[in-house]
């Protein structure tokens, strides 16, 4: 696992962890904003971006190179945690694992109930189809598609390239992997109910019912925690496709004492 820093390291640290499938350059844009008051620091999960020759575990396995990076580089604890998708249920595992790891945590679109058919389904897919969806020139054309279709959510040209220069070589390993921890076996520890982070849990309203039902599970479990529901919003489009949308959320998340432990209204 590489960790990409940005921002003096006297900051206070904030950790950002990308969604399966993509790498650090996920929140790139966020850490750019960040670093100006933060020491942002962004892994590359193994299985993933110039980690892809690493075998890649299970969320809990990443959460624990996540917390000895902690342990050995940031005096045991951090200001935030934050990830989408998988990273977000990384951060999940994280809080399970140190009640005191994080003041702060975001959350956008992880699950934490079990999916185990859809998991299968999933995997079915993407070992018949994932040499094709990888392709280079699925990959460039994917990119295209999206300036003409979303141009308010295209990657600028700096992502464009990581995003062609990683995904070709994601290993189908990795996502079957993942498909079957992330989404077909990974539980909600009952440790997250003792965490002292106050939680930011964001899902989209074009979600599967999946994620909104973590939420909410997650939420009965850790009351500290708000719920945002990002309107017209699909999985994890604020974090990955809509940073400055994200960043004017969180913000003031990051910047209040305490907030309103209601769910937020759009």
């Amino acid at each position: 696992m590489i960790f990409h820093e940005f921002g003096d390291k006297c900051l206070p640290h904030i950790i950002l962890i990308h969604g399966g499938g993509n790498s650090w350059w996920n929140y790139l844009r966020q850490a750019q904003v960040l670093s100006e008051k933060y020491h942002v620091i962004l892994p590359t999960l193994d299985g993933h971006g110039e980690e892809y020759q690493k075998e890649y575990i299970s969320t809990e396995a990443s959460a624990q190179k996540i917390l000895e990076y902690i342990k050995s580089n940031c005096g045991g604890k951090v200001f935030a945690l934050g990830g989408v998708s998988l990273g977000g249920q990384i951060v999940i595992e994280l809080l399970s694992l140190d009640r005191n790891i994080a003041q702060k945590a975001i959350i956008d679109g992880s699950i934490c109930i079990p999916q185990p058919k859809l998991a299968k389904i999933c995997v079915g897919v993407i070992k018949v189809f994932g040499k094709l969806m990888l392709n280079k020139s699925i990959c460039k054309m994917q990119l295209s598609l999206m300036k003409k279709i979303y141009p308010n959510m295209a990657f600028p040209e700096v992502l464009d390239n990581y995003y062609i220069e990683d995904m070709p070589r994601l290993p189908i390993e990795t996502l079957v992997t993942i498909y079957q921890t992330y989404m077909g076996e990974y539980t909600l520890k009952r440790s997250i109910s003792e965490s002292n982070a106050e939680v930011l849990y964001i899902y989209g309203e074009k979600e599967m019912r999946c994620v909104k039902e973590s939420a909410k599970r997650f939420k009965q479990m850790h009351p500290n925690c708000t719920l945002y529901e990002a309107k017209g919003c699909n999985h994890g489009y604020l974090s990955i496709y809509l940073p400055l949308e994200w960043i004017r959320l969180v913000n003031p998340f990051l910047e209040n004492s305490h907030s309103s432990k209601e769910e937020i209204k759009p």
